[in-house]
């Protein structure tokens, strides 16, 4: 299958393609650093700013597109709500940009991300008007808030995932998108400062070091850029259990 993300960020939805053995032909981030990194990381052809890209050339080449589209206008980290605008300010709004890729490019299957609050944003306007968009164009969506400790990773990280599929295909009862995706299961303990602390998860990652305080002789603006982007990047393990569902689904209807 083919893979095709906007919003790339560091390559979440990118490095769960890989693992499924999919071609990542193209990816679009606009912050340069990150945009090398995946150009080398994954070798897929590079573009820059979404506004101005032209994705007519990829017209029914890509079988599942992806994008985490900004959240800063959703976050609830606004917490007067004033900044809690939604699709009607500049950066989250850029969904109308993704949209605009999918009526160009016309995949198969498109998955979005963002922040659990976009449900709530301008009173559920917000996400009314993406379904409406979405059905607009021959898409029916299904959606679920998943955890970071779905998957296991020892925090929780809430975020909306939403799979768009053709209206012709029927789910059958039962059938659904983040069947790979657990709920959240026994307590983890994790020693953290000389206390124990316990959280949900799906199992400790065993190749996760200890959170430490130490000076690893890094540059300082490389350490920032590192934690700009894995703070903005999607799990790529929740990522990849909703392309297991989209595969198996495209290999029943063959």
């Amino acid at each position: 299958m083919t893979h095709g993300s906007l919003f790339s960020g560091i390559g979440g939805f990118d490095l769960a393609a890989q693992w499924m053995g999919w071609e990542n032909v193209f990816h679009c981030e606009w912050i340069e650093s990150k945009r090398k990194h995946l150009e080398i990381i994954f070798n897929s052809i590079s573009h820059g700013d979404i506004t101005t890209t032209d994705f007519t050339i990829y017209k029914h080449r890509i079988d599942v597109l992806t994008g985490g589209f900004p959240c800063q206008d959703a976050s609830i980290a606004k917490q007067d709500g004033k900044g809690q605008q939604g699709l009607r300010a500049g950066r989250t709004g850029l969904f109308y940009e993704m949209l605009r890729a999918i009526s160009e490019i016309q995949p198969k299957y498109v998955v979005a991300e963002n922040v659990a609050n976009i449900l709530k944003t301008n009173e559920g306007a917000d996400f009314s008007e993406i379904l409406t968009e979405l059905s607009r164009m021959g898409y029916n969506a299904e959606w679920r808030v998943c955890r970071a400790s779905d998957v296991g990773a020892p925090h929780h990280r809430a975020r909306l995932y939403l799979v768009a599929y053709p209206n012709s295909i029927r789910l059958q009862q039962g059938q659904t998108f983040f069947s790979n995706v657990h709920e959240e299961a026994s307590p983890v303990t994790w020693e953290f400062a000389g206390a124990s602390v316990q959280i949900m998860g799906g199992g400790a990652w065993q190749d996760q070091p200890p959170v430490l305080c130490v000076d690893d002789g890094l540059p300082s603006d490389l350490v920032r850029q590192s934690l700009h982007g894995f703070g903005n990047a999607i799990v790529p393990q929740i990522a990849l259990g909703i392309f297991k569902a989209i595969e198996r689904l495209k290999n029943n209807e063959q």
